[in-house]
């Protein structure tokens, strides 16, 4: 009977994969590209345990003689709780500001009646997305520099007294959160308008039928219908929180030592140690740190959210 059953799948599994074929040839480019980029670099990871020499290979270097011998430099230098505090607290930041303002600026949008002004204030949101770290480094150094930059411009001309905020560590968490949201929240809204515009018409009628307003039916129909996705998403950034946006954090900072314990995050720390230093090893170790965080992270957080609804677990 047990035999019957399984050779009945194997042909249900054969059956579907000729009925499906060309859906799944046009899904082979995407398959082997993640492939290639995604999954062949993992074999890296042994870099973490080896002493790396550009003359020998990832695979002739020697191994390192204790195990973890590569990441005593990142967890004696001192700075390990500081860069992964400040990773964690960064991105925890970002997350909750941009799914805020995101998921608010996707129902103002829908909410507008005059296409053309929603068209108009959607491209105008979307636009910075395709700004560069780079220009968007050069923009932040043109308005704060004490000498010539437009703030303390104005400000001499009122009369008062420049500001140094490039000597000013505790002004740049709130500047660095502005920059990305300002770079980042146009691309989510169009993700959450899409989900948005999803929503069944009828069920804004009936709740306008039962008198509800504008707000009303904002927290009892839209919000609802848009929470699964507003989960999903919000999980797919909790996989990243120890991950620092690298472009953010240098472009903005980039070798100012008096901002590095208030903005300093792990993978600007690894890469200033690598360029001092050239040690591959290192880098790659917390590189596998990091990675490992992330994963911890998602599988508690996927965990925590399957208990209160499967529905909404990535996994």
């Amino acid at each position: 009977m047990t035999d019957s059953i399984k050779k009945g799948k194997r042909r249900s599994f054969w059956r579907e994969l000729s009925q499906y074929r060309t859906l799944l040839m046009m899904l082979l480019p995407a398959i082997v590209i993640i492939f290639i980029f995604a999954y062949l670099p993992m074999s890296g990871v042994v870099l973490a345990f080896k002493r790396y020499r550009y003359a020998d290979g990832i695979w002739g270097s020697p191994w390192t003689k204790g195990a973890f011998d590569n990441f005593r430099f990142f967890f004696l230098s001192g700075k390990a709780w500081m860069v992964t505090r400040n990773t964690f607290l960064y991105n925890l930041a970002f997350i909750a500001v941009n799914t805020s303002l995101a998921v608010a600026f996707a129902i103002i949008l829908n909410e507008m009646r005059s296409k053309l002004l929603r068209s108009f204030t959607q491209s105008v949101l979307f636009l910075p997305y395709f700004v560069g770290w780079v220009i968007v480094g050069s923009i932040a150094y043109n308005l704060f520099n004490y000498e010539n930059g437009m703030l303390n411009g104005m400000i001499r001309f009122f009369g008062g007294e420049p500001v140094n905020l490039y000597g000013t560590p505790g002004a740049w968490p709130w500047l660095i959160l502005l920059f990305n949201a300002w770079k980042s929240v146009g691309y989510a809204t169009v993700v959450y308008l899409a989900a948005v515009t999803g929503i069944d018409d009828h069920l804004y009628e009936a709740a306008e039928i039962d008198g509800a307003n504008v707000f009303q039916r904002i927290r009892n129909v839209t919000l609802p219908s848009i929470r699964p996705t507003m989960i999903t998403l919000v999980l797919l950034d909790v996989s990243k929180i120890f991950r620092g946006n690298f472009d953010l954090f240098y472009q903005l900072i980039s070798k100012n030592g008096a901002l590095y314990n208030a903005t300093d995050v792990i993978d600007t720390f690894v890469f200033r140690a690598l360029i001092q230093s050239s040690d591959t090893g290192m880098a790659a170790a917390a590189g596998l740190y990091q990675s490992v965080l992330c994963f911890v992270t998602i599988m508690v957080v996927n965990t925590a959210v399957r208990r209160i609804n499967t529905d909404y677990a990535l996994f």
